[in-house]
């Protein structure tokens, strides 16, 4: 790599190939790639490797299970409080 980054105009001067590695992942991670998708990009042996070393990037995902959560709750409160049609459909 270091032959390699003087054939490469701008790169800086502590430039390494890890750097490509992470940035890769980061780009994996901000465009909603699951965990297994980015082990196998960037060749950990495995998902816990890639959790470990960029777990921090994914987003938080405590306001959308709190919300799948309520609507699935809201949803069964809805089909209890229905009133039952009778056979006439009145």
């Amino acid at each position: 790599m270091r032959s390699a980054r003087k054939k490469v105009p701008g790169l800086p001067e502590g430039f390494r190939f890890h750097d490509l590695r992470h940035y890769l992942a980061s780009l994996l991670i901000a465009s909603r790639a699951d965990v297994k998708v980015v082990q196998a990009r960037v060749r950990h042996a495995s998902a816990k490797t890639t959790l470990d070393t960029y777990g921090h990037l994914w987003p938080d995902a405590d306001e959308s299970t709190r919300a799948a959560v309520g609507a699935v709750l809201a949803a069964r409160v809805e089909g209890l409080t229905e009133q039952p049609r009778n056979a006439e459909g009145s």
